[in-house]
């Protein structure tokens, strides 16, 4: 199958955010191997790291809540064992990106993240 034609993501949801909040971990859980983090790319892309789970995603532009932002699906590692699933994330009026993350057959657990770059410093660990 020929690679699809990237569409460009919403510009709010682009970047590192830091993970700072989720409902079914807490902080000490979603920095255990690293400051948490979700990342977005222009090309349709990105990446993120919570707990012992990394995944690479897939990006599609999307509505959320009425606000223009990002569906995803992810692969990758929970504790060196495959993993997969989607997503969704939306950038709110305060500025704090909002979503969830689900894993196949498995949890889920909404987000909350700020801009890496506006994490104090109890937020870059």
């Amino acid at each position: 199958m020929a690679p699809r034609k990237r569409t460009r993501l919403p510009e709010a949801v682009l970047g590192r955010w830091r993970i700072v909040e989720m409902d079914n971990w807490d902080r000490d859980a979603i920095d255990l191997c690293g400051p948490g983090y979700i990342e977005f790319y222009a090309n349709g892309t990105g990446k993120f790291a919570i707990i012992a789970v990394n995944g690479g995603m897939d990006c599609r532009p999307e509505q959320h809540d009425g606000r223009d932002g990002v569906g995803f699906s992810w692969e990758g590692n929970d504790e060196c064992d495959p993993a997969s699933g989607r997503g969704w994330a939306v950038v709110a009026e305060d500025g704090i990106l909002r979503g969830r993350l689900y894993f196949h057959l498995g949890d889920e657990s909404g987000f909350r993240a700020v801009p890496f770059d506006s994490a104090g410093p109890e937020e870059r660990h």
